[in-house]
């Protein structure tokens, strides 16, 4: 157990994704949560604090209790987080005359511990604008560049170190290794974190929290629905009812087709709604993205507590969550990091919600759920399953949302799903789908002008959803993708594709 204390920095997600692909288990807290009954309670073996944009001499800049580097545990500051350390044990930071942001190159003088295995020159990648003058006592640099004498640091007796640059973006080449060497040189970590024993452990979690109460779970079909499903019902059975909810706003035939494919492969109770007048009347003429996805919440919980009455001693809602979702939408309990966006699992949540949430994949990324799904033994056409955004079609139509519209979108993105899949980069690819813009272009088709709608594909290609890069189709299949979608889909005369990675960008449009 490793605990990674978020100071604000982008890259927090990936610290812990870096944490997990060594089977290591760790989780991300606000700093206000780092006290000592925590650290007794949760019992880690080491404490990551991480980057974040903040100057230590902020006026709200994010802090721990100082005595967290007396507790015996092995610490890592990364960027911020080694500024904050440096600077709470009575050493010196100041702004730097010259900012160092990107690749660089790494001169380790010290090989024990952090860089012990790494070459004496490495490229890493920093992103600080403030820099470390003085050490406090017991400290000594361990590594160096160009234009930072103090890019990494260490107190092997107290069990304190730090690195001035990013060890977990892909761009800091041994990175990798150098957290391999914090997890199990320094804070003696142990590989016993799988899937197998993190479904173990939730099954029985589950049978305690539920008991012999019931719980309903809105099925959509996706991967994380269907694994937490599935996980549901091996903890408690037919206590468990699926509620498969046809908000009006889903993909072509795609209902039918998940009635079929739910019904043949999981045992267990399901009832198909067909609710799509209440989205979408709610959803007329409403073109903010925040609001659609607000009103497809609420709306979503209306309709479960309307099927909850009808289910006796229903006390609660399963749902898919994950943990990016949580991150993206609140910073992880509260904690300094900027919200990107509510998702419709996390903040489109009323304050009087009737049923208690149980959320048996809050911290596993998405490659961890499929690992799971395979566990537990769900079908693999639905573990590879690409993901479908919950507010479904309504965060892909931009601007209002009509039923017009949505028939243009699912025609536009059906085509792109059999081409993808055709080409076989279905599989290699995140996700794929279509997005129907609020803007009209000229065109010509049989020798006479259009003025017509534009279609967006979109395609990218990640591990875990929280950075992406936008994929590198052949032209041969983007081609004729446009080609079918411009010669089929009624209303559609231009068709381009988005080349925006994430960061900056999102992989939804909404």
């Amino acid at each position: 157990m490793i605990l990674i204390i978020d100071f604000g920095s982008q890259f927090n997600q990936l610290i812990a994704r870096r944490v997990r692909e060594h089977q290591v288990y760790c989780q991300i807290i606000p700093p206000a949560m780092l006290t000592e009954a925590y650290i007794q309670d949760t019992r880690p073996e080491g404490i990551i604090l991480s980057g974040g944009p903040s100057s230590i001499y902020g006026e709200n800049s994010p802090k721990v209790d100082p005595a967290v580097f007396n507790s015996g545990l092995p610490v890592l500051g990364i960027c911020y987080g080694l500024q904050f350390m440096v600077h709470a044990l009575g050493g010196n930071v100041r702004r730097s005359e010259k900012r160092e942001y990107g690749f660089a190159e790494l001169m380790i003088a010290d090989h024990g511990d952090l860089f012990a295995g790494i070459d004496q020159q490495t490229q890493c990648w920093m992103s600080h604008g403030d820099s470390i003058t003085d050490l406090p006592e017991g400290f000594a640099v361990t590594a160096s560049t160009a234009n930072t004498r103090v890019a990494a640091v260490s107190c092997p007796e107290r069990r304190l170190y730090g690195l001035q640059f990013h060890p977990e973006v892909e761009h800091t080449l041994k990175g990798r290794d150098i957290l391999s060497n914090f997890l199990f040189t320094i804070c003696g970590c142990r590989q016993s974190w799988t899937m197998k024993s993190f479904a173990e452990q939730a099954i029985e979690d589950i049978k305690k929290t539920v008991g012999d109460k019931k719980v309903i779970l809105g099925l959509s079909g996706g991967v994380d629905s269907s694994v937490a499903a599935l996980l549901i019902h091996k903890a408690i059975g037919r206590h468990l009812t699926c509620i498969y909810v046809d908000n009006g706003l889903m993909r072509k035939n795609e209902s039918a087709v998940l009635k079929e494919s739910l019904t043949r492969h999981l045992d267990m109770n399901i009832r198909f709604v067909d609710a799509s007048d209440d989205f979408l009347g709610p959803l007329d003429g409403v073109t903010d993205p925040e609001k659609k996805r607000k009103i497809i919440g609420n709306v979503f919980i209306d309709v479960f507590d309307r099927e909850a009455a009808k289910i006796e001693d229903a006390e609660f809602l399963g749902q898919g969550t994950l943990y990016p979702d949580i991150i993206e939408s609140q910073s992880v309990f509260g904690g300094p990091s900027d919200v990107i966006k509510s998702h419709h699992n996390v903040g489109g949540l009323p304050e009087n919600m009737k049923l208690k949430l149980i959320e048996p994949l809050k911290f596993l990324f998405k490659d961890e759920v499929r690992q799971l799904g395979l566990e537990i033994g769900l079908p693999e056409d639905l573990v590879w399953r690409q993901p479908f955004p919950g507010p479904g079609l309504g965060i892909r139509i931009i601007g209002p949302i009509t039923r017009e519209r949505l028939d243009v979108l699912r025609e536009a993105d059906a085509i792109l799903l059999e081409e993808v899949k055709k080409s076989g980069y279905y599989k290699k690819l995140w996700q794929s789908f279509a997005v129907l813009l609020p803007i009209k272009s000229v065109g010509v088709m049989g020798d006479q002008r259009t003025y017509e709608n534009t279609v967006v594909i979109r395609a990218v290609t990640s591990k875990d959803a929280m950075t992406a890069d936008w994929a590198k189709l052949p032209y041969e299949v983007l081609g004729r993708i446009s080609n079918r979608i411009i010669n089929e889909v009624n209303g559609v005369n231009r068709v381009t594709y988005d080349i925006t990675s994430k960061p900056p960008g999102t992989i939804e449009w909404e």
